[in-house]
C-alpha cells in the first residue's frame, strides 16, 4: 500500500533553487500534498542566488551569472524535464534550453586578453613538465589527505602554474582563487575533466535563452503552484529548536515577519529541510554614481547556521566558510544601455557575436576583470533598443589599472571606465557614456565561501547522523565526489534529501565517472601537451 502524507508537514528554510527542486520531487516522486510543503524565504521573491531584476528605465541587474553543463549536470536536466516551459507548449524547460543551447553555440574568440589589448592564443595550456606532474599527483592522491590545504600549498614548489593560460581560465570560469579550497579544486578537475580540454573555448556551456531567474525559477515555481505549494515570502527563520536528549530532532523553527518573532511547533511527522549556507548573503547593489557597500556583519544564513551546529554535534562548522570575508568576496556588474553601439564594437573586437562567446577575461587586470555578452534579449521585459551585459573583478581590493580606486570603492560609472580602457576604447569613451541607461555593481562578501578550504566534518551530512526529521541542502551540505558552486549541486541534494527523509528506495543518478573514461583522459592527456 502506498504511504500517504495527509498528517506530515515539510518546512523548507529557504526559497532557493535546493527547496523548489525538493519541492518538486515530493510531488512528482512522492505524491507528497502540496498544500503541506512550506517554502520559507526572507526575500520577497524566490530563486536564492538564481536572481534577476530590473527595468529599461533604471536598469536590468543580475548578481551572478551561472554556467550550466550538458554532460555533468545529471539531476538538474532531468528534473527540469519534468518541469513545463512557459513559453512553448508541450515543451519541458529541459527542451527549451537545449533547443536555444544548440542554436546558440558557444566558442569563445577571446578568452584571454593582454595588457596591450591583444587577444591571446590560448590553444596551450602553458604547462611545463613540473606543472603536469603536479596536476597528475593531485588528480590520484586521495581527498582525505588533502584537508584544509589551498590550491597555492599544493603548488608551492611549482609557482609557474600560476602563470599559465591554464589556471587563468579555470580560475575564471569557475571563480577559485589561489587560496580556494584544494579539495575543491581536486573535485572540479575531476568532475570537469570533460571540459578540460576546450577550456579556452568554453564549448561545453549550456545556454539558458533568458537570465537563469526567468528561465528555471520563474517554471519551476509555476509548476509548484500548480500543486498549491506554500510559498512564505519575507519570513527569516532566525533558529531552530531541538528536542532534548540524544539525536537530532527539529521541534520548532523560530522566524520573524516584518521585524515581529513567531514560532512554528513541529508535530512528529513533520519534517525540516534547510538550506545552511547562502552565497549571496549579505549582497549590496550601487548604482552607475554610487559604490556598492561592503556589508560583512551577521550574515543571515550563517548566523543561523552558527546557532544551529552550536546546539548538535555533527552539524558543520559555519566558521569555516563565513569568517573570513577579504577571501570570499568579488563584485559583479550589470551594465544596461540604449542601442547596441558598446555590442557591436565588443563584437568586431571579440570575434564573437553577443551570445556566442563566453567570458572575456583581462588577464593583466588588476581587478581581474571579466565580462560576458548574453545573446539578447536576455530578459523577457527588456526592449529591442535596449542592451544588457554582465561582468566580475575576482580582487577588489586592489586599485585599478586606469582608475586609481580599489573596485569595492567605485561607482558603476568608474567600473565601465576601467572595462573601456581594458578594451583600448579609450577615444570613445564619452560617446559610449551617453548611451548608458545604469551600470549597477554588486558587491558579493561571501560568493565563494563554499571553496574556503576545509576538512571532513565541516559540511555536514544531507542527513547528519541521528537526525529524525532534519536535513541539509545546498553548496554547504556534504556530497562526496561532487561539486558546489553549482545548480546541479542545489538539485542533487535536495532530491538526496527528500527520498532519504521519506526513506524512498528511489536512485539518484549518480556523479558521472568522467575521470575513469580513457577516451575523456586521452583528450585531456593531448590538451596538456598542446
Amino acid at each position: 500500500m502506498e504511504k500517504t502524507y495527509e498528517n506530515t508537514q515539510i518546512y523548507f528554510v529557504g526559497g532557493g533553487l535546493g527547496s523548489l527542486a525538493g519541492a518538486a520531487y515530493l510531488v512528482r516522486d512522492c505524491a507528497f500534498p502540496g498544500k503541506n510543503i512550506h517554502i520559507l524565504e526572507g526575500m520577497p521573491v524566490l530563486g536564492g542566488s538564481n536572481d534577476a531584476a530590473g527595468n529599461a528605465t533604471t536598469g536590468f541587474v543580475a548578481r551572478g551569472g551561472r554556467m550550466l553543463n550538458e554532460e555533468t549536470y545529471e539531476n538538474l536536466w532531468e528534473l527540469l524535464s519534468s518541469i513545463p516551459s512557459l513559453d512553448f507548449e508541450n515543451m519541458s524547460v529541459t527542451d527549451e534550453i537545449l533547443a536555444f543551447d544548440r542554436t546558440h553555440p558557444t566558442h569563445a574568440n577571446a578568452r584571454l586578453i593582454n595588457k596591450d589589448h591583444e587577444v591571446i592564443d590560448v590553444l596551450s595550456m602553458g604547462f611545463n613538465d613540473a606543472d603536469r606532474m603536479a596536476l597528475f599527483r593531485l588528480m590520484v592522491i586521495p581527498e582525505e589527505k588533502l584537508d584544509n590545504l589551498r590550491i597555492s600549498d599544493w603548488f608551492i614548489k611549482t609557482p609557474h602554474f600560476f602563470e599559465t593560460n591554464f589556471w587563468y581560465m579555470w580560475q575564471t570560469t569557475f571563480a577559485f582563487q589561489t587560496w580556494s579550497s584544494l579539495i575543491e579544486f581536486k573535485r572540479y578537475m575531476q568532475r570537469m575533466i570533460f571540459e578540460y580540454s576546450r577550456i579556452h573555448t568554453l564549448e561545453g556551456v549550456t545556454r539558458t535563452r533568458y537570465n537563469q531567474y526567468e528561465s528555471i525559477i520563474l517554471p519551476l515555481k509555476a509548476y509548484l503552484e500548480r500543486f498549491h505549494v506554500d510559498f512564505n515570502l519575507t519570513c527569516t527563520v532566525t533558529d531552530l529548536d531541538f528536542k532534548k536528549g540524544e539525536g537530532i530532532t527539529v521541534t520548532a523553527i523560530r522566524y520573524e515577519t516584518e521585524g515581529k518573532p513567531g514560532i512554528l511547533q513541529l508535530n512528529q511527522d513533520d519534517l525540516c529541510i534547510v538550506t545552511n549556507g547562502c552565497m549571496t548573503d549579505n549582497s549590496r547593489l550601487g548604482s552607475l554614481n554610487t559604490p556598492a557597500a561592503l556589508a560583512v556583519e551577521n550574515p543571515i544564513s550563517g548566523v543561523l547556521w552558527e546557532k544551529i551546529a552550536a546546539k548538535k554535534a555533527g552539524l558543520g562548522n559555519p566558521r569555516k566558510f563565513f569568517g573570513n570575508p577579504e577571501e570570499t568576496n568579488w563584485e559583479s556588474f550589470t551594465v544596461t544601455l540604449k542601442g547596441n553601439k558598446l555590442l557591436k564594437m565588443i563584437e568586431k573586437f571579440s570575434r564573437n557575436k553577443p551570445g556566442s562567446g563566453a567570458l572575456m577575461t583581462f588577464r593583466d587586470s588588476n581587478w581581474l576583470m571579466s565580462i560576458v555578452v548574453a545573446a539578447q534579449p536576455h530578459f523577457k521585459t527588456q526592449p529591442e533598443d535596449i542592451t544588457i551585459f554582465w561582468g566580475y573583478g575576482l580582487y577588489t581590493g586592489r586599485k585599478g589599472n586606469y582608475v586609481e580606486k580599489p573596485m569595492r570603492d567605485c561607482t558603476g560609472r568608474e567600473i565601465l571606465i576601467e572595462l573601456l580602457h581594458h578594451l583600448d576604447f579609450t577615444e570613445e569613451i564619452q560617446e559610449i557614456m551617453e548611451t548608458v541607461v545604469n551600470v549597477i555593481p554588486c558587491m558579493l562578501p561571501y560568493i565563494i565561501s563554499m571553496f574556503q578550504p576545509r576538512a571532513k566534518g565541516d559540511r555536514p551530512e544531507i542527513v547528519p547522523k541521528g537526525s529524525t526529521n532534519l536535513a541539509f541542502i545546498g553548496q554547504f551540505a556534504e556530497v562526496p565526489e561532487d561539486m558546489v558552486f553549482t545548480e546541479e549541486y542545489s538539485v542533487r541534494t535536495a532530491r538526496i534529501a527528500v527520498y532519504s527523509l521519506l526513506g524512498l528506495n528511489k536512485k539518484v543518478i549518480p556523479v558521472s565517472p568522467y575521470q575513469y573514461d580513457i577516451r575523456v583522459l586521452l583528450k585531456a592527456l593531448t590538451a596538456s601537451y598542446r
